[in-house]
């Protein structure tokens, strides 16, 4: 249809004004829907990391491309009178451009992608009830899945059944403004949320994708979305609020008192105030730490394991080796059932016969002890340092304790702390970590071969 194109069809450009403009901006928001549905299904995807980003970014920039040829050949083709008073455009520009063999191929192109998107929506839409049930937010009768086909269908019939109710009971001007209000304010909370994370710097977050132009993008996302928010009037802003509100007495009453949730605005308020310890949980370390071990399909092996049960110990003052031997061997004397004597006595001769500072600041201080079937290790932090043999200060260190039989898992170990600490930002997350459970989970989602 582009030959077809009245270039005075254009003018004036703006006939409503650039108010009008925004407000259909807000209107139609609804259509970029389409980018959540894809995060709904991240757990279903192939290599996430890569492909949702991707997939993101490409379905926006064609669907932008595609939206504004169209419409811009729509206008170009119709009679301003006609295209105002019209309810289906494309179908009328159709016609115009190819008769009614084209208008038809376009309606039944236009059916088709209905269903799709139909299909898409209940598939997506569904994931919520059975995400939320699955974190205790919902009843557990949403995370039901059919053993045959794996689908959460308890979760499907009630999205399908609310979204028939809803189109049958709301009118489709009213329902269209309240669906890009709520979308609208969900990016506004993506961009929020972003900020958040990243400021807080918690040790757990790992992203594979990095939105480029920060902070920047996301603030200018933020006040582009409230500014889209104020063009959809008083009364859509203010149901906007009620399904909010309703949000939140749904969580006194339901959630609250079944799980506790811990965010990252806490944890950015502690690092801005005062640095109470008291002030966070470790929730949302767990979570993101649960997320990281899902997304990257990290095995669970043996080291794994040893790491998850290990006692860590972090010291914030200069100590010497002596003393460190005998508040390691403290801690070990507990856990093995051995006498802290004997132990720090085998550390300090292990360590008089050859060093096991094997780098700068990091040391893997191991020894062999009597019994059968042992094997653990103990994480330490020193801050400070600690002052092993000829001045040598270090800040990391892996202790090992293994009876004799277990040297084939000692040098699998060993090989596993090295691909750890090689990793460029090892020692930077490892003085940045806030607490003991951020210093297991440095290791725990650290990048490896399987042992």
């Amino acid at each position: 249809g582009a030959a077809a194109i009245n270039l005075k069809n254009f003018t004036p450009f703006f006939s409503g004004g650039v108010d009008s403009m925004f407000y259909t901006a807000s209107f139609v928001f609804i259509s970029y829907g389409g980018l959540t549905k894809l995060a709904a299904l991240a757990e279903e995807a192939q290599n996430p990391g890569k492909n949702i980003p991707l997939a993101m970014i490409l379905s926006l920039v064609a669907v932008t491309v595609i939206y504004a040829v169209v419409i811009f050949v729509t206008i170009g083709v119709m009679d301003p009178s006609n295209l105002k008073s019209t309810l289906t455009p494309i179908s009328d520009g159709a016609m115009l451009i190819g008769g009614s063999p084209l208008k038809i191929l376009t309606v039944i192109a236009a059916f088709l992608a209905l269903l799709s998107t139909a299909n898409s929506g209940i598939m997506s839409a569904s994931r919520y009830p059975f995400g939320m049930s699955r974190d205790e937010l919902l009843p557990s009768l949403f995370k039901k899945v059919r053993s045959r086909f794996k689908t959460p269908y308890i979760s499907i019939i009630f999205t399908g059944v609310f979204m028939i109710g809803v189109i049958l009971l709301v009118e489709l001007n009213f329902l269209v403004k309240v669906a890009s209000s709520i979308l609208i304010l969900l990016f506004i909370s993506a961009n929020a949320t972003l900020i958040l994370f990243r400021e807080s710097k918690l040790q757990s977050y790992r992203p594979k994708f990095r939105a480029p132009f920060y902070p920047y993008l996301q603030i200018l996302g933020i006040v582009g979305g409230i500014f889209l928010l104020i063009e959809m009037k008083t009364f859509i802003i203010f149901l906007t609020a009620v399904f909010v509100f309703l949000g939140f007495v749904w969580y006194k009453v339901y959630v609250q008192k079944r799980v506790t949730r811990d965010s990252a605005l806490v944890h950015l308020l502690e690092k801005l105030i005062a640095k109470d310890k008291e002030l966070t949980s470790d929730n949302i370390l767990v979570e993101l730490k649960d997320i990281v071990l899902e997304r990257d399909e990290v095995v669970k092996d043996k080291f794994h394991h040893l790491i998850e049960e290990a006692n860590i110990i972090d010291i914030e003052g200069a100590v010497k080796m002596e003393d460190f031997f005998r508040e390691l061997s403290d801690t070990l004397a507990k856990t093995l059932n051995l006498d802290s004597d004997y132990l720090s006595k085998q550390f300090t001769e292990r360590e008089k016969d050859s060093s096991t500072v094997i780098s700068k600041g990091l040391a893997i201080p191991h020894i062999i002890v009597k019994g059968e079937d042992i094997f653990t290790i103990v994480l330490v932090r020193a801050k400070a340092g600690i002052i092993f043999f000829n001045d040598e200060v270090v800040h990391v260190v892996f202790a090992l304790v293994a009876s004799s039989e277990q040297r084939n898992l000692h040098l699998k170990v060993l090989s596993a702390i090295a691909q750890i600490v090689q990793e460029p930002s090892f020692y930077k997350k490892w003085f940045e970590a806030h607490n003991i459970d951020e210093l297991r989970n440095i290791v725990l989602l650290a990048e490896r071969k399987e042992i």
